[in-house]
């Protein structure tokens, strides 16, 4: 491998990953959409099929090896941005309302996911702890990608009606169960037995409570916190949650969940941090997915059925269990439908959380690619849906929410 490769490799990947951004944008679809597709016709799925030759010159396995390495640092970034845009000022005011939704649209999906663990064992266990593997599936369809939810709010004008409002503060409670699910699902993937289990959750919680209790408050005490100081907490609680055994994106999402909640410093740090992100960090993960996304694997029946099942358990989770807490609440049928089809969006964050389950060999290529399609799914047809809904006038203006700063995804 040359510098050479590597610079032109990546200056390939980065013109080719916006472009499909841009031109889904034009479609009307969030821009990720269009990234994570770039990824996939860059690796072996398209590229790879239809000119090898110019794969393996252009994605040689040292290029390939040195993405992998930019991508763990750009989604340590993307995740400090994620904490640090869930405001708790979005949980108040209809907090027993977006409770009830938030757990429906959790121990649903969950509860579903699980039963598809459980069926597609047999099939894509390989061995590997059922347990852990039936728990990955459960949270893994339990996600809601809160940074493109918010996204798409700001983009089909939602975002300051009251169905927006329950929604950023069920996604934001939602997120925040996700990961902890996550979080035990990782230590358990990650032990040995048992002991190891709770030995990682021990120090998980006692990390938690070390970066709420001491490094907040000192965080908070620092008038002007400089920027190199929010890279180091971020890195560091990264390499920290690296260490106890739950996955360094975990400490990254606490690093900025602890950063101070000061909007004019956070809008600098996330103008100066989104460039480096949106720009060349992530584009490098979409490659590493793509080249782990292998749409030549659903090559039979069987495998479009499977790909069809999860989708449809992950629609009928998320969508349904969100609906339906709505519809607990006395939510008005469009609204409650609205509220289901934006919890159900899952874009880049359902990916990361792919990402690290193939990582930790949990899942395989053949179930992580059937995954990747149902998040591209059922993000796409978010756009579409409320378009729908909002002409039978689910959407009412008549509550504003407090502005808080956009989101890039």
């Amino acid at each position: 491998m040359s510098t050479a490769q590597v610079l032109l490799a990546a200056g390939l990947v980065i013109v080719v990953v916006r472009l499909a951004g841009w031109l889904v944008a034009r479609l009307g679809q969030p821009r990720v959409i269009g990234e994570i597709v770039a990824g996939i016709l860059l690796g072996p799925s398209v590229l790879g099929l239809i000119w090898p030759s110019a794969r393996e010159l252009l994605f040689p396995p040292g290029v390939i090896a040195g993405f992998q390495v930019l991508a763990q640092f750009g989604l340590v970034l993307f995740m400090l941005l994620v904490g640090m845009e869930l405001d708790s000022r979005l949980l108040r005011g209809e907090g027993r309302r977006s409770a009830v939704i938030s757990l429906a649209s959790v121990t649903v999906p969950f509860g579903l996911g699980l039963g598809l663990g459980l069926l597609l064992y047999p099939q894509f266990g390989n061995g590997h702890d059922r347990t852990a593997f039936c728990l990955f599936i459960g949270a893994a369809v339990s996600i809601t990608a809160f940074p493109v939810l918010v996204r798409i709010l700001q983009e089909t004008g939602l975002y300051h009606t009251r169905v927006g409002a329950i929604t950023i503060a069920c996604a934001a409670i939602n997120d925040v169960i996700a990961w902890c699910l996550l979080a035990v699902v990782v230590a358990a993937a990650g032990a040995a037995g048992p002991e190891e289990v709770a030995g990682h959750i021990a120090g998980t919680v006692a990390f938690v409570l070390f970066m709420v209790k001491v490094v907040r408050p000192l965080l908070a005490r620092v008038p002007h916190l400089p920027f190199w100081v929010t890279l180091v907490v971020a890195f560091l609680s990264a390499w920290a949650t690296e260490v106890i055994g739950i996955h360094a994106i975990f400490g990254a999402f606490l690093a900025g969940l602890v950063m101070p909640r000061r909007p004019e410093w956070q809008e600098q740090i996330r103008v100066r941090l989104t460039g480096v992100v949106d720009d060349f960090a992530l584009p490098m993960f979409f490659v590493v997915v793509g080249m782990s996304t292998h749409l030549d694997q659903i090559d039979s029946w069987q495998s479009a059925g499977v790909v069809a099942l999860a989708t449809a358990v992950a629609i009928a989770g998320k969508l349904g269990g969100a609906t339906l807490g709505a519809r607990l609440v006395r939510e008005r049928w469009p609204a409650a439908l609205s509220i289901g089809v934006l919890m159900n969006t899952r874009g880049l964050t359902e990916i990361v959380i792919l990402s690290v389950g193939l990582q930790l060999g949990v899942i395989d290529t053949r179930l992580f690619t059937v995954l990747v399609i149902m998040a591209l799914v059922t993000t796409a047809m978010a756009a579409p849906l409320l378009r729908l809904l909002s002409r039978s006038g689910a959407v009412s203006a008549a509550t504003a929410v407090r502005p808080h700063a956009e989101v890039r995804r």
